[in-house]
């Protein structure tokens, strides 16, 4: 079983190195808030995904839209793809290191304060 995990693995890197890709890494919002945004733009062609991101009104979308562009720019000038044939073929945001910082309360206590980063990936593909 986990000569076929590895296969998949191998034939997903060798097909990874292929297509255009963005990573923005240590991105001050929560993975949870971004994703809710790559939910909506994933499986899209890369002009609708762009007017999408344009006018959504959350805090990863100014983030995702240089990161789209990025990504355009990568399969325009290294791999002469037009922008055109493009869509959004994967979206993930995996969780960065978290900044622990603390909130003074009443009593001489203390609660913990989560500021979440993330490391978003996006990665482009062509229409067969």
């Amino acid at each position: 079983m986990a000569t076929r995990t590895r296969q998949k693995a191998l034939d997903r890197q060798a097909n990874a190195d292929l297509r255009p890709r963005a990573t923005a890494k240590f991105v001050r919002i929560s993975p949870f808030k971004v994703r809710v945004v790559l939910n909506v733009i994933r499986g899209k062609s890369v002009v609708e995904a762009l007017a999408i991101l344009e006018n959504t009104p959350k805090a990863a979308s100014e983030v995702l839209v240089k990161l789209l562009n990025s990504a355009i720019a990568n399969g325009e000038n290294n791999q002469n793809l037009a922008k055109s044939d493009m869509f959004v073929a994967e979206a993930y945001a995996n969780e960065g290191p978290t900044l622990k910082r603390i909130q003074p309360v009443s009593k001489g206590r203390a609660y913990r304060i989560n500021k979440r980063t993330s490391h978003i990936t996006i990665v482009l593909d062509t229409r067969a």
